[in-house]
């Protein structure tokens, strides 16, 4: 049985490599890329290049942004005594969806995971604890997902950050262990952040 020619079958591994996509569907996507016109295939290939060339992380908060600082950051109208710390980008959108929490956040990139060799010095910590010298975060809420890579890292910027003097909190537990942020739905994490507890 005759396969896929070596170019389309190598469009197929690289949507197959993508997060959540199976074969099947990098198959569909495949070839429905082989069905657009060259002026749709162009301004695919224009977006993902200038989101490459112009999405970067915001020197405050380290989401992604287009400018040097994100909007969040730069709004006058947030709470800047309280900062959210998330895992991923994503978790920034979540929280905004519900449109409850009103401070700002910080973007881990990651979680401490010595099975995966991800050290604190891999993901966005010390660039958290450069944002409370300056004495005006009164609390720090960890929104790690409820696994045990979320609540070990919460636990060791939670010892980093005590002595300093500033509160330290985590989502109530509304959240289903093993859940991702992303697909909670805005009710259950309004209750998550109005449940949190101290550290």
């Amino acid at each position: 049985m005759a396969g896929f020619t070596p170019s389309l079958e190598n469009l197929i591994d690289k949507f197959a490599a993508l997060p959540s996509i199976g074969r099947k569907s990098a198959q569909r996507l495949a070839f429905h890329i082989l069905g657009m016109d060259n002026d749709s295939v162009g301004a695919f290939i224009e977006a993902i290049n200038n989101a490459r060339s112009s999405v970067h992380r915001c020197k405050i908060c380290c989401n992604f942004t287009d400018n040097e600082i994100c909007d969040i950051c730069a709004s006058k109208e947030r709470d800047r005594t309280t900062v959210c710390v998330v895992e991923d980008p994503r978790d920034v959108m979540a929280f905004e969806k519900t449109h409850e929490y009103s401070g700002l956040y910080h973007v881990l990139h990651g979680v401490i995971s010595p099975m995966n060799d991800v050290s604190p010095e891999d993901i966005c910590i010390k660039e958290l604890i450069a944002r409370l010298s300056d004495g005006e975060i009164k609390e720090i809420i960890m929104a790690a997902n409820p696994t045990v890579e979320g609540e070990a890292t919460s636990m060791y910027i939670s010892k980093l950050i005590k002595p300093l003097g500033i509160k330290v909190t985590r989502l109530a537990y509304g959240i289903p262990v093993g859940a991702d942020l992303e697909y909670a739905d805005e009710f259950t994490l309004i209750r998550a952040m109005e449940g949190r507890k101290d550290i």
